[in-house]
């Protein structure tokens, strides 16, 4: 990854229209058809992966630690949605990410995200090693 100072404050965004199967109720978490808040969380998950898009270096790529989010409003099927990430704080190899979600000037959404990067080769081969070693 680049150094601290250039990878802190990098931005993210992402946009999503939400669709009939986007909502709670196609998914059956609930009898409300607004969105879900898993498409919340991954609208935000991919403007943090934006942010990141040229910060890491070749053969690196990162995975979702854990993730915090608060919902203050909902989303109906057709409203369009703007995710966008701001990289808030590097210890080590995790970064975290304040993210918001909004649908025009409503704020639908905002979360904490923490990610971590890897080497991708490496953890893959790590994750199949310890896979074969289960069975």
């Amino acid at each position: 990854m680049k150094p601290a100072d250039e990878v802190l404050g990098a931005v993210g965004f992402s946009v999503m229209t939400v669709r009939p199967g986007d909502t709670a109720l196609a998914m059956g978490l609930s009898e409300l058809p607004i969105v879900a808040t898993s498409h919340l969380l991954h609208a935000m998950e991919s403007a943090t992966i934006a942010a990141l898009s040229e910060h890491l270096d070749n053969g690196e790529t990162t995975f979702l630690l854990s993730s915090s989010i608060e919902l203050l409003a909902s989303a109906q099927v057709g409203d369009e949605l703007r995710a966008n990430a701001r990289c808030i704080d590097i210890n080590g190899r995790e970064l975290t990410f304040e993210c918001d979600v909004y649908e025009g000037e409503r704020h639908i959404a905002q979360a904490e995200i923490k990610r971590a990067t890897v080497e991708r080769v490496t953890f893959l081969a790590r994750t199949a090693a310890e896979s074969l070693l289960k069975n």
